[in-house]
Order: C-alpha cells, then sequence, then structure tokens
C-alpha cells in the first residue's frame, strides 16, 4: 500500500480510528488555544501555548503520513503520543478548567491511538 493513494474503505480500522482521533486532537488544540488567548493570563503562558501548536502540528502531520499510508507513519505517531502526552500533562496543571480539561482527555486519548500504531 506505501505510494498509493489511501482508499478510505480499505484502511483498517484501527488507523482510520487513529486518523479521526489524530484530527480531533488537533481541532481541539487549536480551539482550546485560542481560549487560552483570550482568557490570558496563565492561561496565555507560553509554555502551554506552544504545546498546543505543537500538538496539533504533529496530530496533523501523523493524520497526513497514515492518510497517504507512507511507510514512515509508526515513527511520525510515536513522537506524536509523546508531544500528545506532553500537552496533556501541560493542560491538566490548569486545574479543573472544562475547555482546557477536554483538551488534556483528547490528548491522552490520541497519545493512546498513537502508540498503538507505533508498535
Amino acid at each position: 500500500m506505501t505510494g498509493q493513494p489511501v482508499i478510505w474503505d480499505q484502511v483498517n480500522p484501527e488507523i482510520q480510528q487513529c486518523i479521526h482521533d489524530c484530527l480531533n486532537c488537533h481541532n481541539i488544540c487549536l480551539n482550546t488555544m485560542a481560549y487560552c488567548l483570550q482568557k490570558g493570563g496563565k492561561h496565555a503562558e507560553s509554555t502551554l501555548i506552544s504545546l498546543m501548536l505543537d500538538c496539533a502540528e504533529i496530530c496533523q502531520t501523523s493524520a497526513n503520513f497514515m492518510l497517504r499510508s507512507s511507510d514512515l507513519y509508526a515513527h511520525i505517531c510515536a513522537i506524536c503520543a509523546v508531544v500528545s502526552d506532553r500537552c496533556a500533562q501541560e493542560c491538566e496543571k490548569m486545574g479543573d478548567d472544562p475547555p482546557i480539561r477536554t483538551c488534556a482527555q483528547m490528548c491522552r486519548h490520541c497519545a493512546k491511538s498513537c502508540r498503538q500504531m507505533a508498535i
């Protein structure tokens, strides 16, 4: 399948789910980042914002590698799992803020999904 265009019906369900999880995480990180910047203060600190941007970017990249059936997708997914876990950790430091808690949960879910693809 390497190098061939992906036909969605031919992609195994685990990869389909990981693509879905990565794209959801990408969206949630960007939306949460905008929320944090609007809220300001500790929500807009560079460490959190930077990790959300990193997470959104690597999630999109992981989804793209899987969609293209790149033979390197497992490596990208492994990195995505690390970045997603770090983003979740940073979000969890913010306490019980519902949008940030949702972001942390999605990041953890994405990390788990990507670790399964990295095996």
